[in-house]
C-alpha cells in the first residue's frame, strides 16, 4: 500500500515508520524535514508535570502515549543501532519562594486527585539528590515516572531507520525503504481509487492514502481539506535556550551538575531546566501569541535570570544556541487527529505535546489504515476528534 505522509516533524516520521512495519511502501513530503517544532522541543515525556488546569483531558492520552514509547523504541534499536536520547531521569516540580509553592501545592493537588504519583521532598533530601540546587529553594516534589528524549537524536534514529534495508527476518511485515521528497504539499484530492497530491513545484504523486502531519501547514493545503470545516489552529511561539557547560564547571568524570530534569515556578512564571546526558543544558520554553517568529529578547532574559534562581552555575555556562519556533496550537490543547475520509488522516495541532504523544499518534494512524483500531483506540481518537470544535 503506497502511503504519503506529509510533513516530517517527530509525529510524521514516527507515524511513517509505524506504517513502514506494517507493510506500507511510504513516501515523505517535506522541504525541511524536522527543522520546526521538533528541532526545537526539549523533548519531556512528562504526563504528569504537563497537565495544568483545565488540561485532564490531556492526561489519558499522555500516559497511554508514555507506555508506548519503551516498546516502540526497542522495535526502533532492533532496526538500527542509533541512539534515540530516551532517559529515564525522572522530574522535580520546584518552587523558586513561598508564593510560587502556594501555585505549585495547588497543581499537586489537582495531580494526585488524578491518581497521579507525586511525592515530596524534605529540603535534606532535595540537597543530598540535586546539591547544585539554589539553597533558598522552597519546596519540591518527585515525580518520578516523567522522563524525556533528545528530539534530535530521536529523528536520527528514524531517519536511518526509514531508510534501512531491514532484516526480513526481524520484520517480516515491513514495506521498503522510505521515499523523500523535498516538496511542500499544496492540494490532496480523490483521484483513481486513491489521492493525487499536488506540490509547489507543481508535480503531482499518487498514492493509495495519506497522512497530513504538516503542523500549522494544514491550512495552506488546498483539496480534500476544505471539504471540511478549517481546523481550529494557532501558532505559539516558544523560545529555547542551549546551555554548555565550560571549564572547570564540571568535576572530573562528571557529565552534568542535575540529573533530574526542574520545572520550576520562579515569581510566577513556569520555566524548566532539561539536562542532557552530553553536558548540554536546555532552558525554555516561553510561550507567546504575539506572532514573531524570531527569538524574544525579552523572554529569552526571563528564561536565563528564572534558571538562575534555580541553578546559580548557570550564570557562567556558555550560552550556544537561541530558537524560537511556532507550535500548532487548538482551543483545548488536544491535536486534531481522525479520518477525513477512509485513506486520509490528518494528524495537526500537538502544541507542546507533539514529542510525547508522537507513539500514540502514530499507532493510531496506522490503526485507521490497517483497520486494527481497538474500542480503547476510539476512545482516545474521539478525544482527538477534528470534528469537536464545529
Amino acid at each position: 500500500m503506497s502511503t504519503a505522509v506529509v510533513g516530517a516533524g517527530v509525529v510524521g516520521l514516527l507515524t511513517a515508520w509505524q506504517l513502514r512495519l506494517t507493510g506500507h511502501a511510504v513516501t515523505i513530503f517535506d522541504p525541511a524535514p524536522a527543522s520546526d517544532s521538533s528541532y526545537a522541543a526539549a523533548g519531556m515525556l512528562a504526563p504528569l508535570s504537563e497537565v495544568q488546569y483545565g488540561q485532564e483531558e490531556l492526561w489519558p492520552l499522555m500516559a497511554a502515549a508514555l507506555e508506548h514509547y519503551p516498546e516502540q523504541l526497542a522495535e526502533l534499536q532492533r532496526a538500527v543501532r542509533v541512539p534515540t536520547g530516551y532517559w529515564e531521569n525522572g522530574t522535580l516540580l520546584v518552587a523558586a519562594d513561598p508564593g510560587d509553592r502556594s501555585a505549585v501545592e495547588d497543581l499537586v493537588a489537582v495531580h494526585r486527585s488524578h491518581g497521579m504519583e507525586v511525592e515530596p521532598l524534605t529540603s535534606r533530601t532535595l540537597r543530598a539528590r540535586e546539591p547544585a540546587l539554589a539553597p533558598a529553594i522552597a519546596k519540591a516534589w518527585d515525580v518520578p515516572g516523567d522522563h524525556q528524549i533528545d528530539p534530535r537524536q530521536f529523528v536520527a534514529a528514524l531517519t536511518a531507520a526509514l531508510n534501512a534495508d531491514l532484516d526480513p527476518t526481524s520484520f517480516p511485515n515491513a514495506g521498503p525503504p522510505a521515499a523523500w521528497r523535498a516538496e511542500r504539499v499544496t492540494d490532496i484530492r480523490h483521484e483513481l481509487g486513491g489521492v493525487q497530491l499536488s506540490t509547489e513545484q507543481d508535480e503531482e504523486h499518487d498514492a493509495a492514502a495519506a497522512v497530513l502531519a504538516p503542523g500549522l501547514g494544514y491550512s495552506q493545503i488546498t483539496g480534500i481539506t476544505r471539504e471540511h470545516p478549517q481546523l481550529d489552529l494557532r501558532p505559539v511561539y516558544g523560545d529555547i535556550l542551549r546551555l554548555r557547560y565550560t571549564d572547570g564547571q564540571l568535576s572530573a568524570g562528571e557529565r552534568r551538575l542535575i540529573s533530574a530534569t526542574l520545572r520550576g515556578r520562579v515569581s510566577g512564571r513556569q520555566v524548566y531546566l532539561v539536562p542532557r546526558e552530553r553536558e548540554e543544558l536546555v532552558v525554555g520554553a516561553s510561550v507567546r501569541e504575539d506572532g514573531r517568529a524570531g527569538a524574544h529578547a525579552g523572554s529569552v532574559a526571563e528564561l536565563l535570570a528564572d534558571a538562575i534562581a534555580l541553578l546559580p552555575a548557570v550564570r557562567d555556562m556558555q550560552l550556544h544556541e537561541v530558537t524560537a519556533r511556532a507550535r500548532p496550537g487548538t482551543p483545548d490543547d488536544r491535536p486534531y487527529l481522525g479520518l477525513l475520509s477512509p485513506d486520509v488522516v490528518v494528524s495537526t495541532g500537538y502544541s507542546r505535546h507533539g514529542i510525547l504523544l508522537a507513539p500514540l499518534a502514530a499507532r493510531l494512524t496506522a490503526g485507521m489504515l490497517n483497520g486494527t483500531l481497538t474500542e480503547t483506540d476510539r476512545a482516545h481518537l474521539e478525544a482527538m476528534s477534528p470534528r469537536r470544535h464545529r
